[in-house]
């Protein structure tokens, strides 16, 4: 399903989760998310593999939306975005290792492993490790997008993929994204599917999927196209769950905001879905 959304729309489904205002909500900063062997035989993963846990203290059995922050996996910080405070979810921000001190897959191996700590973490914080999502705009797309689509990443750490409640990138790459692509000297504007491509692991039973782009005529490189073939193939595989949002009037940067109360509004669908 492909749906042309204006702000006024969104704007107006901003409240979806309604929370009591008694609620209170901490922050843990720089969580390591790989074991200590790991982290402590390079500075770097010591460095840049940490995550932030944002959750609603005293609270049980909340959702958790992972959120992977763009900038070309060259660049950008894990922050927890404004629009997904207090709404009555964890939110969980990621750092990971960057080009050109690493290049792929380290940035999905990163990611993946980052999905994982939360599986086995976010429990002990009083979350539900069957209400994760993952999502993340751009470059953080692309990794929320690889790590649901390509179950290898997952399976290393003895998850199922199919247990993210739902995957919710914001303009991603749905081909190689194009810093990897340039790590084997194809050019930014060279379309390329192979393993590194969201697209080339399309499934039928894969978790939910909305995709979400800005407007067609101002996102990056025909990024608006290369989420609607994805949402294609998915269909055309078999997938039920598969829907694409192009947000008219925003460019690729702009389109973050807007896209927020999608998420949101996807997570609390998703959520009434697991009810008995």
């Amino acid at each position: 399903m492909i749906k042309k959304t204006i702000l006024l729309f969104i704007v107006a489904g901003i409240g979806f989760f309604n929370t009591k205002e008694v609620t209170t909500y901490q922050t843990k900063e720089n969580i390591g998310y790989y074991d200590e062997s790991i982290s402590d035989s390079d500075d770097y993963i010591q460095e840049r593999c940490v995550l932030d846990l944002y959750y609603p203290k005293k609270e049980e059995n909340y959702a958790t939306i992972i959120w992977f922050h763009g900038g070309g996996l060259t660049g950008g910080n894990k922050f927890i975005p404004e629009s997904l405070k207090e709404k009555g979810v964890a939110v969980v921000a990621v750092n990971y290792r960057l080009n050109p001190k690493v290049e792929a897959p380290a940035y999905i191996e990163d990611a993946a492993a980052a999905v994982a700590w939360v599986f086995k973490n976010i429990e002990s914080y009083g979350g539900d490790p069957s209400k994760i999502f993952v999502s993340g705009h751009s470059a953080g797309g692309y990794l929320a997008s690889m790590v649901g689509l390509d179950k290898s990443w997952l399976k290393k750490h003895d998850i199922d993929a199919n247990s993210i409640a739902g995957l919710i990138p914001f303009s991603g790459h749905t081909i190689t994204h194009l810093t990897v692509r340039k790590e084997q000297n194809i050019p930014e504007k060279q379309p390329l599917i192979d393993e590194y491509a969201p697209l080339f692991h399309i499934r039928a039973d894969a978790p939910p999927l909305m995709l979400i782009t800005g407007d067609r005529e101002l996102e990056m490189l025909g990024r608006y196209e290369e989420n609607a073939y994805l949402m294609r193939m998915m269909k055309v595989v078999g997938h039920k769950e598969t829907t694409l949002y192009e947000l008219d009037g925003f460019d690729h940067v702009g389109m973050a905001y807007p896209a927020f109360p999608l998420l949101l509004k996807e997570v609390k669908r998703i959520l009434e879905m697991q009810k008995p």
